[in-house]
């Protein structure tokens, strides 16, 4: 869910994976990545106790549930704890570049509404998101400066928040020709 590039510290990318079978705790999981990207940027790692409160004060205000964090890595997780488990990372990492890959994906409304506070949460002039759907309902709960319409790897189409409105209702087709 990092991305292992020059400057890991700065990037975030969010996107589904099963991981049935693995069994790295979720807990240590997330606290191996953020003492890594501490000890990138040169400063000493968190100890438990350290770590622990962040990690409750972080999960308390995003409605994450601390036993979900208890299991194995998205073992059993529903589509919403997937999504909410990455919108808790991607607060514990402060990220200045985070891509959501159909973050929407498999969410029911509530689900959509827990994530959205996340991420609308994290929001600042330090920090972009690229946030990727196919669906406009997203944008209801996230609003966006930019909707950017790709086709055959191509931006096509730019435009305000209208133009995910516009696509709503009438399909991509009329902006293929």
């Amino acid at each position: 869910m990092m991305s292992l590039t020059k400057e890991p510290q700065k990037v975030f990318s969010g996107f589904s994976i099963s991981n049935r079978n693995s069994w790295v705790g979720n807990l240590s999981f997330i606290r191996t990545a953020l003492n890594s990207q501490r000890k990138f940027n040169g400063k000493d790692e968190l100890n438990p106790a350290e770590f622990l409160k962040i990690l409750r004060e972080k999960a308390d205000f995003l409605n994450v549930d601390m036993e979900m964090l208890k299991r194995p890595l998205n073992v059993g997780f529903s589509g919403g704890e997937k999504k909410r488990n990455e919108i808790l990372q991607m607060a514990l990492l402060e990220p200045r570049f985070c891509i959501l890959d159909e973050t929407d994906s498999g969410l029911d409304v509530d689900a959509m509404k827990q994530v959205s506070k996340g991420v609308n949460s994290l929001r600042s002039e330090n920090r972009s998101f690229l946030i990727i759907t196919h669906y406009q309902r997203l944008l209801n709960y996230i609003k966006p400066d930019f909707v950017h319409i790709m086709a055959k790897g191509k931006i096509i189409k730019t435009g305000g928040p209208e133009l995910a409105l516009e696509v709503e209702d009438q399909g991509y087709t009329h902006l293929l020709n």
